[in-house]
């Protein structure tokens, strides 16, 4: 299975929950991590399974995920597997009215970047996921690593059937 990761990540935590998805995937030498700086669309040939994941910013995925997905061709995606994943705080934990109300009515990065990977043709096999963030710079609350290796474990497990 050829698998490609590509994500952003502004303080480390994303990074940190790409790495942990990566480590849990069991293909490792079929599983690739390219910070989305350092990708071109056109590398998207071949692939099984396509995860891009971004930091979530001003309630949405950053501008270079965005510009990412924008560049991928029309149905540039077709046959290939997708998911989607985001870090962001936690309404639970923030006591902030305001942030429950934008939250709620703008959400978060990784339901967009699923709706972009189906439109450019790709499968979308599991719901969008989210990794909290104790902060808005982090880090990643307790538990979170494992939530994205157990979440990898089900990627993987979902992909191949």
């Amino acid at each position: 299975m050829n698998i490609l990761l590509v994500y952003d990540s502004v303080f480390g935590n994303t990074e940190k929950i790409t790495h942990a998805i990566r480590d849990s995937m069991g293909f490792q030498e079929n599983v690739r991590t390219v910070r989305v700086s350092d990708i071109n669309p056109d590398r998207l040939t071949g692939l099984d399974l396509l995860i891009v994941g971004s930091p979530t910013r001003a309630f949405r995925p950053t501008k270079e995920i965005t510009a990412f997905l924008n560049r991928i061709p029309a149905n540039g995606l077709k046959g290939i597997k997708v998911a989607a994943f985001d870090t962001r705080l936690s309404t639970a934990d923030n006591r902030s009215f305001l942030f429950r109300i934008l939250s709620k009515r703008f959400g978060y990065a990784a339901e967009p970047i699923a709706d972009k990977l189906v439109k450019k043709g790709g499968k979308l096999i599991v719901p969008p996921e989210w990794f909290i963030v104790k902060d808005s710079e982090g880090p990643l609350k307790s538990g979170e690593l494992e939530h994205a290796a157990k979440w990898a474990r089900s990627v993987i497990e979902v992909s191949l059937t």
